[in-house]
């Protein structure tokens, strides 16, 4: 049996040669892991600034998607009114969509209410693409605040869509009517 000196102890390789960390996480003695701790952990084990910034950013990934996608859509002036027209109806089609495969559409009166959610935003974005474009940009941008309204009472009760599709629909709504409203 192999034997391992550790500070005037002799172990066998039986007893796991192991140690922990003050946070409890097993770490290999002898190995060039005990001089480097985690980057984002203090010398006491406990979680660093950085470690919360990246955790936090981590958990909102779906946001940094959005804010991707809305430099992307929106950076270099705005897509035709029809687009973004129809762009409202699509999402609000997504609720219906997603409602069914995760069988939340089987609640009472979830049905009706996601069927007058896209009915709503339909006509919004019927109306806009009706009017005059200057003003039909405004009626259009109040859809996607109100689609942005929409996801976060998704978000907030956890219901028909899931959370991560709330919040990044939530971000991409809010950012694409603040385009509408000011890039136009």
């Amino acid at each position: 049996m192999g034997r391992r000196l550790l500070v005037g102890t002799v172990l066998t390789n039986s007893e796991a040669m192991t140690d922990t960390t003050a946070s409890g996480d097993p770490r290999m003695i002898g190995s060039d892991q005990d001089d480097k701790a985690p980057s984002t952990y203090g010398r006491d084990g406990s979680k660093t600034a950085t470690a919360n910034v990246v955790a936090m950013l981590k958990h909102r990934w779906p946001t940094w998607l959005a804010l991707v996608l809305a430099v992307a859509t929106f950076a270099d002036g705005l897509p035709a009114l029809e687009f973004l027209a129809w762009l409202l109806v699509a999402m609000s089609a997504c609720y219906l969509i997603f409602g069914t495969l995760r069988g939340e559409l089987r609640r009472a009166g979830a049905l009706i209410l996601q069927t007058a959610g896209l009915l709503g935003f339909g006509a919004l974005a019927m109306v806009a693409l009706a009017m005059d474009h200057s003003l039909g940009w405004y009626v259009l941008a109040t859809g996607w605040l109100g689609h942005a309204a929409w996801d976060l009472l998704h978000h907030r009760t956890k219901k028909v869509v899931p959370r991560a599709w709330a919040e990044w629909c939530f971000v991409v709504d809010l950012l694409g009517a603040a385009a509408m409203i000011f890039i136009q």
